[in-house]
């Protein structure tokens, strides 16, 4: 039956249709909405003593984790501490691999319970770092030392390092040659006044 001037009956179908795909957007907003307690991680800062690399960042996290990435210039992504929850990453396994390369990476932040999806999460990025100029030098120990007249022999024993080579640690001695050196600094036993200083070489 024909409605007056032309119009035409609502279809009930169509109505149940829209429905539903209203309630569908709803959903998808949500979803999206939720995300936004998801933090950008920030204060990313490399942590190196003797090769020995720790990646610390901020904040602590609350209903989201994070996941590190790590990588060469110009290299691949590598993921490492995944979907964690603690705000440090222990990287070292990868930059001994090569002490003289230059690293980047960079920190993701995903809501708690999700699984893993084609959309890129946000993530922060660290500084670049460079083991062999960066890392901080730990010291070395003294083994032995031995007056004889008015020289003081001093023999020290280099810091061994997490770098490898034909299946060995490496020391700092064997990492860097020629480019270590220490200084050493001395006073006489009883002595308040000036230290004295001496570089050594091994």
């Amino acid at each position: 039956m024909a409605t007056p001037n032309g119009l035409r009956a609502p279809c009930p179908q169509a109505a149940v249709a829209r429905a539903l795909l209203f309630g569908l957007v709803l959903i998808q907003v949500a979803g999206v909405a939720g995300t936004t307690d998801v933090v950008v991680a920030y204060n990313i800062t490399w942590k190196s003593t003797n090769f020995k690399t720790i990646l610390e960042w901020e904040p602590r996290p609350i209903n989201y984790v994070y996941t590190v990435q790590i990588s060469p210039r110009l290299g691949n992504w590598k993921n490492k501490c995944f979907h964690t929850t603690n705000t440090e990453c222990d990287v070292t396994d990868e930059i001994v691999k090569n002490v003289n390369a230059t690293y980047l990476a960079r920190v993701l932040s995903y809501p708690e319970h999700t699984s893993i999806s084609t959309v890129e999460p946000p993530f922060a990025n660290s500084p670049e770092f460079t083991p062999y100029l960066e890392t901080n030098l730990g010291q070395p120990t003294i083994r032995s030392f031995e007056q004889v007249g008015t020289k003081l022999n001093v023999t020290i024993q280099d810091a061994r390092t997490l770098v490898r080579a034909d299946g060995k640690f490496l020391s700092l001695r064997d990492v860097f040659g020629k480019d270590l050196n220490y200084t050493l600094y001395y006073w006489k036993a009883s002595s308040t006044g000036k230290n004295f200083s001496s570089s050594l070489e091994q």
